[in-house]
């Protein structure tokens, strides 16, 4: 069995979007429903052994921009020894509506290197970037293929700040992009961004053995 990172008695904070939140704040509190409950739920399986305090933080709809705008709050007060961030697919779907606000993948990369440098010089956690995706292989002339078209600018920014601070990464949309070679898109997902019981399921796992060694 691969040992955990993570040992006995730390603290994993998550943070990100919808995909994150997962109901956190409702019925399926305190860690919401989707991959963060399916991690706990790996470690507490492979790793009896272990008391390890996790958190969500995940908040739906949100950007680079809103972590930024409540980071002190929500991470730099906790002091995780962990530390995962998961974001991107919303400041996508900014620049692609062309909002006024569009976080472009310049201004992504400029506000996500300042909450890691903020939590370096704060608390200096381990760090888990986890990759922005979108479940989908349509090429075709639709609203999906811009997506797909645009997603590696983001992508690129995760791989370049993972890279920059040597923090642990999961591919997630390449991940993703292996199993849509070999099963249907709804295997995963009601609709490309919100992953269903076994997308979520495919990011816990992945990032469980990301954190593993």
């Amino acid at each position: 069995m691969l040992e955990s990172l993570i040992q006995n008695g730390q603290k994993i904070l998550f943070i990100g979007d919808s995909i994150t939140d997962c109901g956190r704040r409702g019925d399926a509190a305190p860690l919401g429903s989707g991959y963060v409950k399916l991690f706990s739920e790996l470690m507490t399986v492979h790793h009896p052994d272990r008391q390890i305090d996790i958190i969500n933080k995940g908040i739906g709809g949100n950007r680079v921009t809103d972590l930024d705008g409540r980071w002190e709050d929500d991470v730099v007060r906790h002091a995780p020894e962990w530390l995962s961030i998961k974001i991107g697919i919303n400041d996508l779907h900014s620049s692609l509506r062309g909002s006024d606000d569009a976080v472009t993948p310049e201004r992504f990369e400029g506000l996500f290197r300042g909450i890691i440098e903020r939590s370096a010089a704060a608390f200096d956690p381990q760090i888990l970037l986890i990759d922005p995706f979108y479940i989908s292989t349509d090429e075709s002339d639709s609203p999906r293929k811009e997506v797909l078209s645009m997603l590696p600018g983001y992508i690129e920014v995760v791989a370049k700040l993972a890279e920059e601070f040597a923090t642990k990464r999961v591919k997630t949309h390449d991940i993703f992009q292996e199993h849509l070679k070999y099963r249907d898109p709804d295997t995963f997902c009601p609709e490309p961004v919100h992953p269903g019981h076994q997308g979520h399921l495919v990011i816990a796992q992945a990032a469980f053995d990301t954190l593993s060694a």
